[in-house]
């Protein structure tokens, strides 16, 4: 085993408890990792070679075999290319945090003033093609 390899830490203890604003939701690491890599398009492998790991250490992680560490959490959200917060979130992220998100973005926040100027066959094409973008994004070189 690679010494620079986090160790994982084996997962012995119940789920924590999301902070939550009035619901009963759990903070799940495994399915928000699982669901931030599928969505970023990346394989098990693809993720633990930009984390430079074992793929089983990411199968682990994903399959609630093993908890990783603060450390492989910030290994995580840098592969995944998300911040800590959005990777401790996961699935349990608002509506209201996927919009402030896309408005971020320069192309989404110029394209959103002519959405209502749109036909519902133009805005249908559009939304769909921006959805495929985001489910597959393309990588710059």
């Amino acid at each position: 085993m690679d010494e620079d390899e986090p160790e994982p830490i084996l997962a012995s203890q119940p789920p924590v408890e999301a902070p939550t604003h009035g619901s009963h939701s759990q903070l799940q690491v495994a399915a928000s990792i699982r669901m931030l890599r599928q969505k970023s398009g990346l394989s098990q492998r693809q993720l633990a070679l930009r984390m430079q790991v074992p793929r089983t250490y990411v199968s682990k992680i994903e399959n609630e075999k093993a908890m990783p560490t603060l450390s492989s959490l910030q290994r995580l959200a840098t592969a995944l290319e998300v911040s800590m917060g959005d990777l401790l979130k996961g699935s349990s992220r608002t509506l209201e945090d996927e919009i402030a998100d896309l408005m971020q973005d320069e192309f989404i926040a110029e394209v959103v003033q002519y959405l209502d100027k749109l036909d519902p066959m133009q805005r249908s094409t559009l939304l769909a093609q921006v959805r495929d973008l985001s489910i597959r994004p393309r990588r710059s070189a």
